[in-house]
C-alpha cells in the first residue's frame, strides 16, 4: 500500500483519510448534513451537490480500478452508491485496492470493500452486493442514475449498456490491465450547461487595441449556455468501419500518436486496408484483452504467465486479422506489461471515470465522448471519438 510521510511520520492512504474524515465530518449528522466537507465546498456549486446528492450510482468489480471509482465518488458526495462484485478477495487484490483490509483473503470483494468505503463519508449510503452482474434482471438497473462497470465481459458489458440505454441511464465502463487502461461512456442524448465568458461590447468609436481586446472577454462575468451532445452504444463504437470514405477522412486529421500502442512513435505502420496512414488504434490491446477476459472467464494471471502470454499472442494475431492489420504492428513484447493492475494506473483511470460520472450526473460542463485509452508506459492519455458515423479524435 503507498504510504505517505507527513509531519515526520509515515501514513497509509488510508490512515490520512481517516485523519481528514475527523476534522471535518465531526460535526455533520444525517439530521444536519452541513457544513460539507472542505473538498465539496472548494469544488462542487450547490446546484452541482444538490444533484449529486439526489443520484445513485451502481459500481460493478470492486479490484484496484473500482476502489479508486469508489472512492472518488463517495467523497464527491452522491446520494448512494452500490458496490457489486461476486468473486472473492485474491492474494493480488491488495496490491491496488485500498480499501480492502489486510486479513481479507477469501472474503468477498465488495462486502471486504464496504467498511473503508463507508467510512469515507457517512453521509452517502454505500451497499454491498455479493450477486453476480448477469443473474441481475432489467429492473434491477432502473433504480440507479449511473452504472459503472469494470471487471466483466465484453458481452455483459454490451447487455448492460444496452438496458441503461433503453431505460436513460448514464452507462460508464472502463478497466485496467497492467500499465493500460481505458474508458468508456454512453449518455444517450445528454443536456449540460456549460460556463461560458460573456463578450463585453465595445463602444463604437474605440479604437482596437490590447486593453480593447482584454474588455471584451472580461473573466469576472460569465454565462451559463445550454448545449446537448448524442452518444452512440459500445456495441457501434466497437464496430466502426476505419475502411470508410469518413473514417479515412478523419483519419487524416489525428495524431498519430493515437494509433501507436507502445512507444513507437517513430515508426509509422504503412499501407493497412487500403489506407495509406497508420490505423493501430490504441484500443486494440483493449480488444485483444477483452477477449482473453470472454475467453477464459478472467484476466491474465501472473501465476500462469507463461501459458496467458502464448494465449495473448495468438488472440493478437486473430483479432488483428480480422482487422486485416499485420500482427508485427502490436510488438510481441506488450504481453509483459498487461498483467495485474498497477495502482497509478488504476488512479488516473479512475479519477477520469469518476470525473465523467459526476459531470454526466450533475450536467454541468461538456462530457467527453467517448473513449479514453491511458498508456503507462509513455504516461499520457488520449480521448478518441468514436462512432458509425465518423470517427474522431481529440487530446485534452
Amino acid at each position: 500500500m503507498p504510504r505517505i510521510m507527513l509531519d515526520g511520520f509515515v501514513y497509509t492512504f488510508y490512515q490520512v483519510v481517516e485523519e481528514i474524515k475527523n476534522q471535518y465530518w465531526s460535526s455533520q449528522t444525517a439530521e444536519n448534513p452541513v457544513p460539507q466537507t472542505d473538498r465539496e465546498l472548494r469544488t462542487w456549486s450547490s446546484k452541482v451537490r444538490q444533484k449529486l446528492r439526489a443520484s445513485r450510482v451502481l459500481l460493478v468489480g470492486m479490484k484496484g480500478l473500482g476502489a479508486e471509482i469508489a472512492k472518488n465518488l463517495i467523497l464527491a458526495g452522491v446520494k448512494g452508491l452500490t458496490m457489486l462484485d461476486h468473486e472473492q478477495v485474491s492474494p493480488e487484490d491488495p496490491e491496488a485496492q485500498f480499501l480492502i483490509r489486510t486479513g481479507s483473503l477469501g472474503r468477498n470483494r465488495a462486502e471486504a470493500s464496504l467498511e473503508r468505503a463507508q467510512n469515507l463519508n457517512p453521509m452517502v449510503e454505500v451497499k454491498a452486493d455479493t450477486e453476480d452482474i448477469e443473474k441481475k434482471p432489467e429492473s434491477f438497473f432502473t433504480q440507479f442514475d449511473a452504472v459503472c462497470l469494470t471487471c466483466c465481459s465484453r458481452d455483459v458489458i454490451i447487455k448492460v449498456d444496452q438496458i441503461c440505454h433503453k431505460n436513460s441511464i448514464k452507462f460508464f465502463t472502463g478497466d485496467v490491465f497492467g500499465y493500460h487502461g481505458y474508458t468508456f461512456a454512453n449518455l444517450g442524448e445528454h443536456e449540460f450547461v456549460e460556463e461560458k465568458t460573456k463578450v463585453a461590447k465595445v463602444s463604437q468609436g474605440v479604437e482596437d487595441g490590447p486593453d480593447t481586446k482584454r474588455a471584451k472577454l472580461d473573466s469576472s462575468e460569465t454565462t451559463m449556455v445550454k448545449k446537448k451532445v448524442v452518444f452512440c452504444s459500445i456495441k457501434e463504437a466497437l464496430e466502426v468501419d476505419w475502411s470508410s470514405d469518413k473514417a479515412k477522412a478523419a483519419l487524416k486529421r489525428t495524431t498519430s500518436d493515437y494509433f501507436l500502442l507502445q512507444g513507437e512513435g517513430s515508426r509509422l505502420p504503412t499501407t493497412v486496408t487500403g489506407m495509406s496512414c497508420a490505423i493501430f488504434p490504441r484500443e486494440t490491446v483493449n480488444r485483444v484483452l477483452l477477449k482473453f477476459r470472454t475467453d477464459k472467464g478472467r484476466d491474465p494471471s501472473c501465476d500462469t504467465f507463461g501459458e496467458d502470454s502464448e494465449l495473448l499472442l495468438q488472440i493478437r494475431n486473430d483479432v488483428l486479422d480480422s482487422l486485416g492489420v499485420n500482427p508485427d504492428l502490436l510488438p510481441e513484447d506488450f504481453v509483459r506489461f498487461c498483467f495485474s493492475e498497477m495502482a497509478p494506473v488504476c488512479a488516473v483511470v479512475g479519477g477520469i471515470l469518476a470525473q465523467e460520472i459526476v459531470k454526466a450526473l450533475s450536467q454541468r460542463d461538456p462530457p467527453h465522448n467517448n473513449f479514453f485509452f491511458f498508456d503507462g508506459m509513455k504516461g499520457n492519455g488520449m480521448w478518441s471519438a468514436s462512432a458509425p458515423s465518423e470517427p474522431t479524435t481529440w487530446q485534452p
